[in-house]
This record gives structure tokens, sequence and C-alpha cells, in this order.
């Protein structure tokens, strides 16, 4: 799977007018399809919310900038740990996030958008889990 840029921003551009009905959804989605995680998080969610959105946007903003982005997705893996997360919770969160962003994304929204968007979770995963991993084996968390 590849990443392709111009995809990845025609796409968010494509939801970013709906910015917190858009991570008002993903956690409907996550919390029906995977009840067991609703515990790590907040009772009442707009904060969360608001951060969910700001990653998102510095994932595509940032996308093609390695440097910057694996600073900010290694950030959020250490912050994760102390919350609990853990990298078996990402395939929850990765089909959550995929289902809302297509839901939102509509016509934008073609195999080809499904498979950039798969591997950028793929980095994300990849890069949160082994800054999440790490954090949790110095138990700083």
């Amino acid at each position: 799977m590849t990443i392709n840029p111009v995809l990845i921003k025609s796409s968010y551009a494509a939801i970013e007018a709906h910015g917190s009905e858009v991570t008002a959804h993903f956690y409907r989605h996550l919390f029906e399809h995977h009840p067991a995680v609703r515990p790590l998080f907040a009772e009442h969610l707009d904060e969360q919310q608001d951060r969910l959105w700001a990653a998102i946007g510095a994932l595509v903003t940032h996308l093609e900038d390695t440097e910057t982005l694996v600073g900010v997705l290694e950030g959020l893996g250490r912050r994760h740990a102390g919350y609990g997360a853990l990298p078996a919770h990402f395939p929850a969160v990765g089909g959550s996030l995929l289902a809302t962003l297509a839901h939102f994304a509509r016509d934008a929204w073609t195999p080809e958008t499904e498979e950039s968007w798969t591997a950028v979770y793929g980095v994300v995963t990849d890069v949160m889990g082994r800054a999440l991993t790490a954090e949790l084996a110095t138990g700083s968390a």
C-alpha cells in the first residue's frame, strides 16, 4: 500500500467543514463497535474530540514532512501510554477512523483513497505503537 498525498488531502478537504461532527461520529462508532475501550475515555468527550480533530489536521498538514510527523506521532504515543492505551487498541481505532472518514468524504472516498488512508494509519500505528510500547516499558506511563 502506498500513501497518495493528493488523495489524503482532497478527502480531508471534503470532510473538513464537518469538524466536530466527524469526531463525534468517530467516538459513537468506536464505542458502539468496541465497547471495551469506552472506560479509557472521559465521560464528556468535547475536549478529546477537539484533540482528535487537531491530530487529524496535523497528520494531513505534515503528511510530507516526515520529521515533524514522526515527532507528533511519537508524542501522541507517549501520551496515550498514560491513558491506558495499548497497541492492541489500534485496530479498533483504525476501523472506526476509516469508517468515519468514508462516511463524511462521500464521493471523495474511493478504493484508492481508502488504500491511501489505510497506509497512513499503518504509519500512525507503527510510530505511535513504538513510542507507546517504549513508554510502557520504561514505566513512565
